[in-house]
């Protein structure tokens, strides 16, 4: 009868932003008379430091972790288990020989294998582009290449990271250099992973700073023969055992229903990970933590999650994945946060339209704090391998202006983050995973493709 008197129009349906404006508005006041997000990734970062996959400092984080969790009244804390690479760093250093002595600042890549014990002394090549490269390919040989490519965007630019020790060995290089991944820098290297391939020799691979890399190249342009020599003890172990960090609260009427969201818990091994991604974690769970102590508990269950192993394997995402494969059909809504909790501006979400157009209606819950904007296209790293198999995601959408510029540096410490807008982000996800969680419907899939 109610149906049909709706349908008739006689009565207007309620929509979803008035039905839910009351809890969020409590959601998003209590969060901000709250600074324990900041202050617990202070604690995160600082009592364990880096904490690359396979590193005592990681495993010791997921321990305090789970505790404290278990402490703050999540249900089902667990630690679910994972096997990850173990690459260590060891001593590096990179010197200029010619045209004069001076020690370059610099990071091996993470993956990359070692020199020599006693180092390789080299020519260097600076080339702007693959494309550059491959017109001097002649050139390159038996030298170290440096790619000296402007950042652009992080998809872009990463590339020569990424790619680079493959193109300089096909061209006969005997090392790779990179001009860091940043649009600013105060000569501070960053790292990050790189990748081999199995038809080329593998050659060395490292980060150099933005102010050398362009140095290099006046003197290149100036005729000037360049020598660097460098040195790298990197190695890569057997797999270890890891885990993801998982609590939750468990959904008052669909307990099997779940909205899963977090960031990752490990860090590249400098700096201190607070940034990337110990924020992304800590505002997730204190997100559920604050849904707790509101006393609001969804219909569906909202599990957070650290996953582990993003920076160098993404085996968390995939060990997710599988673990919790025969459950997927029953994941409304998976959320990532990862690219750092800085003042949150919305979301971006990848699934149906019609579950676009129901995320939107949510969002304008959040517009009072300028984070309800919601566009198309979003997840992240860890929530890909669910994403793949039909799971809606949604990445965190902040203002990311300043996040490449301390990204895999020894600088990513919790200074660069702002309390206010670390408790902005907290009521920012709390509001879209509790809504998420309690629609009395579950977000309508995209049919699947065959």
């Amino acid at each position: 009868m109610l149906a049909a008197i709706l349908m008739a129009g006689r009565l207007p349906a309620q929509s979803i932003a008035d039905r839910y404006r009351p809890d969020a508005n409590r959601i998003i006041d209590a969060a901000m008379n709250d600074s324990t997000a900041w202050t617990r990734v202070a604690e995160l970062s600082e009592r364990f430091g880096s904490r690359l996959s396979g590193t005592p400092a990681l495993e010791q984080a997921i321990d305090w972790v789970l505790a404290t969790m278990k402490a703050d009244g999540l249900q089902n804390v667990r630690g679910e288990r994972v096997m990850v690479p173990v690459w260590v760093r060891g001593a590096e250093s990179a010197q200029l020989v010619s045209p004069r002595a001076q020690n370059l600042p610099m990071l091996g890549l993470g993956g990359s294998i070692a020199t020599p014990a006693g180092g390789i002394t080299a020519d260097v090549i600076v080339v702007n582009s693959f494309s550059d490269l491959t017109a001097k390919a002649a050139q390159a040989r038996g030298k170290i290449v440096l790619f000296d490519v402007p950042f652009t965007s992080y998809g872009e630019t990463v590339q020569y990271r990424a790619r680079g020790a493959i193109a300089a060995a096909q061209a006969g290089a005997v090392a790779a250099l990179v001009r860091s991944v940043t649009p600013f820098s105060m000569r501070t290297p960053h790292t990050g992973g790189m990748f081999y391939d199995s038809t080329v020799r593998r050659i060395p691979a490292a980060a150099i700073t933005l102010e050398d890399a362009e140095m290099l190249h006046r003197m290149q342009d100036r005729g000037a023969r360049i020598r660097v020599k460098l040195v790298m003890s990197a190695r890569t172990l057997p797999d270890a055992p890891s885990r993801n960090v998982v609590g939750e609260i468990v959904g008052s009427e669909r307990p099997d229903e779940v909205v899963v969201f977090g960031g990752h818990i490990d860090s590249w091994d400098v700096g201190r990970g607070a940034m990337d991604d110990g924020g992304g974690v800590v505002v997730a769970w204190e997100a559920v933590k604050l849904l707790n102590r509101l006393g609001l508990k969804p219909r569906r269950t909202i599990r957070v999650v650290g996953w582990t192993n993003e920076e160098n394997g993404g085996r968390g995402g995939q060990a997710y994945r599988d673990a919790h494969k025969a459950e997927l059909e029953k994941h409304v809504l998976a959320i990532e946060s990862d690219g750092g909790v800085f003042k949150p501006q919305g979301f971006g979400f990848s699934g149906s339209d019609a579950a676009f157009d129901i995320v939107k209606q949510v969002g304008s819950l959040l517009d009072r704090i300028g984070a309800g904007t919601i566009t198309k296209g979003g997840g992240g790293a860890d929530i890909g391998p669910i994403m793949a198999l039909g799971v809606p995601g949604m990445g965190l959408t902040v203002d990311g202006t300043k996040y490449f510029w301390y990204h895999h540096t020894e600088a990513d410490t919790p200074e660069k983050l702002d309390p206010r807008e670390m408790a902005l982000c907290v009521a920012t996800m709390a509001v879209m995973a509790y809504v998420a969680a309690d629609l009395p419907d579950p977000l309508p899939r995209a049919a699947p493709t065959h």
